[in-house]
């Protein structure tokens, strides 16, 4: 089987990222999946990037998964972090290690930029990614998070 490979997405494979965008926001129970507004918005992470990256794992041609790091700041720590805001794997590709090389080239990428912390967060029930997160050393945080509606 051919090596999974990860790299950053370029503008030519943003189409073919965004159906997995779609699906990483119903898996999360997003009603109004807008490809329009997704490709304005996840272009901005296209490298070069003062936002963040893209990362793609690909098996050949294939796009087996992605993630999207954000550029964030901690005003606690003052300093750099990378929060990968997403990380999803297509549902023939898991469980097949897409997930952990996607969370180590993320983790290679905030080291490579001097962050002081890869953070990210994902759902209590999601309990297949959590067996991931808890088998890299990562700690988890008790928070309690808050949304405001606009």
């Amino acid at each position: 089987m051919p090596e999974v490979r990860v790299e950053p997405i370029s503008a030519e494979q943003l189409d073919q990222l965004l159906p997995l965008i779609a699906a990483y926001q119903r898996f999360y129970e997003v009603e109004d999946v807008d490809e329009g507004r997704n490709r304005a918005f996840f272009a901005r992470f296209l490298a070069p990037s003062e936002d963040g990256m893209l990362l793609g794992a690909r098996r050949g041609a294939e796009l087996l998964g992605y993630a999207c790091l954000y550029w964030h700041l901690d005003s606690l720590m003052a300093t750099e972090t990378v929060l990968m805001n997403d990380l999803y794997v297509v549902e023939a590709a898991r469980g097949q290690g897409v997930g952990r090389i996607l969370l180590e080239a993320s983790a290679t990428i905030a080291r490579e930029r001097g962050a002081q912390h890869l953070h990210w967060v994902t759902s209590p029930d999601n309990r297949t990614a959590r067996r991931l997160y808890d088998s890299t050393g990562a700690e988890s945080e008790p928070a309690i998070e808050y949304e405001l509606p606009l």
